[in-house]
């Protein structure tokens, strides 16, 4: 089996992506662009400037022994070295500080793009698939927008090569041999025409071979990611990833992953790139490396019969050899990186194609209204939502209205649609019928970051930062630490807060802080209650806020609600009913809709609704 026909990107779509993939990287940081063209420059040139003088060197020493020259030639030589060595040690440092980050600011490339994806593409499986698949490409074999700084410098440094060479061997093509030599035929400019021509043509062979040799492994990198992924898995993240730990343990799913590790992996001997590598791929390196070593002789050839015909003395001889050699070196490897690149084209594209997914929703431009007493009303007008790519309404024919000050409770069975409720609230979502009014202005007028600020929420699988409680808390480096505190101690972790000696400052978990503070499920979720306390925004929504948490936590929780929500609007969707005590409006979902409103007196009344039905099937946790 061959591989596809590769680049699978025409040659100027290939230019037209990388040149677009060097101007991201310019757009992320300029230095890891600048950095290795520096680096390349000097490194480049420096090889010349020995070759250079050290055949003037020579060539006083075998003609005219003029010691003044000489000791002019050495101190120059000596000082040059110095100087470019110096030089470049002080650039290659520097390239290595900025590549440090690099991988933090290619993967916020991707970052940013999700960030201001629409949520409903974020949500769609295949976006996910897309997004693994690119991430896999550039983890495990290097190619995408990870490659571009990396193959900068060489290319660069080919380039100057190939500048520098042809200026030291220009005069060994024009020094003419002396016309009563038998060798004068050197002379001939047809025959120096073919000579170019076919040192060329050798150059351009070998790194054709090894583009094709790199097409190999494209192909292959590009079909292998699963097994990759797989292996990876099993080998590393089921082991590592300490919160597996326990699974692992007590179902013994190390065995699944000895099955799998015993298995011959994607370059394991006896896989299709393991018989490619003995066959075509074996060949291709051997004949790359065959026709570099017939250039040299070529070159060596040539030179040297030019200077026994006269043409020019020993020491030319050295810096015509070294210079031509480094020439045929340059080119291929500014061929070896181009095809490279080329290669790399394919999974630009891709990367691309992903970041280019338009979003559909509409942004709106209104400025929501910076109202001092905070006065929002909230209006579901007749609202039915139907997920992409499903037939089925997850809400149908939602009315409903509240306004700031309110405390509503959303109840319910699992998949009723209380949190399909939430994320049409939030504008995670657009309705698929009917309308959500802010102030009696349709939600999707108004500017899309402004209405979202307006919400704090506290989703049913938040996440916590491996950073300092301080900056969990306000979502900031810098934020007020009396506010923070404030927050931490109206959603119950006051007390929790006082055993730790570093206060804010304290590490949750041991990611990034060995002395970081490992925490519980309830402790986690009254920070992030905190968290949403700290943002001050108009309504609060409370997605199964007290899941994590035991009776008597709960309780605290919710006996303190008033006092910790203040005068903001609270929403609290669970499907344990004891919040509903503390809510003066109640809206019951069930398949999609709402079955019932009213107070918890009113609705436990109704012995004929769901609310009735739901309450007395928890009842043994909630009454004396």
């Amino acid at each position: 089996m061959e591989p596809k026909q590769e680049p699978k990107v025409k040659f100027g779509e290939a230019v037209k992506i990388t040149l677009r993939g060097y101007k991201e990287w310019w757009n992320i940081d300029t230095h890891i662009i600048i950095a290795p063209v520096c680096c390349a420059v000097v490194d480049g040139l420096s090889p010349f400037v020995g070759i250079y003088l050290s055949a003037r060197i020579i060539n006083e020493l075998a003609g005219t022994h003029a010691a003044h020259t000489l000791v002019t030639l050495v101190l120059t030589a000596l000082i040059s070295a110095i100087v470019l060595t110096f030089l470049s040690a002080v650039l290659q440092c520097w390239k290595n500080c900025q590549q440090i980050h690099f991988w933090f600011t290619r993967k916020k490339f991707t970052l940013d793009k999700l960030l201001s994806m629409d949520f409903v593409k974020i949500e769609d499986p295949n976006t996910a698939i897309e997004l693994k698949e690119i991430e896999d490409n550039e983890d495990y074999t290097g190619w995408g927008l990870k490659k571009l700084p990396r193959a900068l410098e060489p290319i660069i440094k080919a380039i100057i090569t190939i500048g520098a060479a042809a200026g030291l061997t220009v005069s060994m093509f024009t020094l003419r041999v002396p016309e009563e030599s038998s060798l004068a035929i050197f002379n001939n400019p047809l025959f120096l025409a073919a000579i170019v021509i076919a040192l060329l043509g050798i150059t351009f062979l070998a790194p054709l071979f090894a583009n094709k040799v790199g097409s190999y492994w494209s192909y292959y990198g590009e079909t292998e990611t699963i097994g990759n992924r797989l292996r990876w898995f099993y080998g590393q993240g089921l082991s590592q990833h300490r919160f597996r730990q326990l699974d692992v343990r007590i179902y013994r799913q190390d065995e699944l992953a000895d099955v799998v590790l015993s298995k011959p992996g994607a370059y394991s001997p006896g896989t299709l790139i393991s018989k490619w590598a003995k066959g075509p791929m074996g060949l291709l390196n051997a004949a790359s490396g065959a026709v570099s070593q017939v250039f040299v002789g070529a070159a060596y050839l040539f030179v040297c019969v030019k200077a026994l015909g006269g043409a020019f003395g020993i020491g030319s001889v050295t810096q015509y050899v070294a210079s031509i050699t480094a020439l045929s070196g340059g080119i291929a490897a500014l061929m070896t990186e181009l095809g490279g690149l080329g290669n790399n084209a394919t999974f630009l594209q891709k990367l691309f194609e992903f970041h280019d997914i338009p979003n559909e929703m509409y942004q709106g431009s209104l400025t929501i209204e910076k109202r001092s007493d905070k006065k929002y009303d909230i209006e579901f007008c007749d609202v039915s939502f139907k997920y992409p790519g499903s037939e089925d309404y997850a809400l149908q024919h939602v009315s409903l209205k509240f306004t700031v000050g309110q405390r509503l409770a959303v109840v319910g069975i699992n998949g009723s649609g209380k949190t399909t409720f939430i994320k049409l609230l939030c504008r995670l979502y657009d309705p698929t019928e009917g309308e959500i009014l802010l102030n009696g202005i349709n939600i999707r007028k108004y500017d899309y970051k402004e209405y979202m600020s307006i919400f704090s929420v506290v989703f049913q699988d938040f996440q916590l930062l491996s950073e300092p409680l301080g900056q969990n808390v306000a979502a900031k480096m810098f934020y007020d630490e009396k506010k923070a505190k404030a927050c931490l101690e109206g959603a119950g972790f006051g007390e929790r807060l006082l055993e730790w000696p570093k206060g804010l400052e304290t590490y949750l978990y041991k990611h990034l802080d060995e002395y970081g503070v490992d925490i519980s499920g309830g402790e986690a979720q009254k920070i992030a209650l905190a968290r949403a306390l700290y943002k001050d925004a108009a309504f609060i929504i409370l997605d199964e806020p007290t899941a994590a948490l035991d009776p008597i936590a709960e309780f605290e929780v919710y006996s303190r609600m008033n006092e910790i929500v203040g005068g903001k609007t609270a929403v609290f969707i669970s499907h344990r009913l004891s919040s509903c005590r503390f809510c003066e409006n109640i809206a019951v979902f069930h398949e999609g809709k709402i079955v019932q409103r009213g107070s918890h007196d009113e609705l436990v009344a109704d012995e004929t609704g769901k609310y009735f039905e739901l309450w007395n099937a928890q009842a043994q946790y909630y009454t004396a």
